[in-house]
């Protein structure tokens, strides 16, 4: 299924979904463990200062270790499926280090990670592990907003003249902001899981109301601007 914006058609080829059986499951399993947290009614506060109803922390998954091998599992399946078998995994880090790790480990390859800047001491590296100029990569994220720190690691890989063959991430907000934002840098972004399948999930299994189901479409469509109230 193609997640495609309201402002661009083109975007349905750069941003896709699983298929609807791995985005519910998904959804169900983050739910289930509290990597994701529904609040309509006590909004939470994002560093952005946004009012949010949702909260998502997906290094909680790497504590559940049967959650953490299907998700690892998809991740790769997609990869392979997608991208063909690429010469390194990368990991965003922090949040997507673990998982990527597992990805790497589960399709043999090397794994790097990138930092969201370079380091003030030492070799003063960004990216942390071994890669070699013209080897092909793909991403692995654990979540995706506005896709401005993940694409932040992608233009960092390319400064270091390598492949970067798309990008695999657990959840997407699904907002129009990060498809704009990975359109514009070319990248190709999968994901197994987005928002409109975890509302979906979460309504199908009574963990919200059709009222809370209201509000929490309310906010996704323009959460800067949100009002809890």
């Amino acid at each position: 299924m193609f997640s495609v914006s309201k402002n661009n058609f083109m975007l349905s080829f750069v941003t896709m979904i699983a298929d609807k059986t791995t985005a519910k499951k998904t959804a169900e399993f983050l739910l289930q463990i509290n990597a994701i947290k529904l609040s309509p009614n006590n909004p939470f506060t994002w560093a952005s200062g946004w009012k949010s109803p949702i909260y998502c922390d997906n290094r909680i998954i790497l504590s559940y270790p049967p959650i953490r091998n299907y998700i690892r599992d998809k991740i790769a399946q997609h990869i392979e499926k997608h991208y063909g078998k690429p010469d390194v995994i990368a990991g965003v880090a922090t949040g997507a280090i673990g998982i990527g790790a597992l990805v790497a480990e589960y399709l043999g390859l090397p794994f790097i990670y990138v930092r969201p800047e370079p380091k003030g001491h030492g070799r003063k590296n960004q990216i942390e592990g071994h890669i070699e100029k013209g080897q092909s990569v793909v991403v692995v994220e654990d979540l995706i907003s506005t896709g401005k720190s993940s694409l932040n690691a992608v233009r960092a890989l390319k400064e270091a003249e390598v492949n970067v063959k798309g990008m695999v991430a657990i959840f997407s907000y699904g907002f129009d902001i990060a498809n704009d934002n990975f359109a514009n840098e070319n990248v190709t972004l999968h994901t197994l899981s987005n928002y409109e399948n975890l509302l979906e999930q979460a309504l199908d299994t009574n963990y919200i109301n059709k009222k809370e189901l209201a509000t929490l479409s309310q906010w996704n469509a323009n959460p800067s601007e949100w009002n809890a109230n």
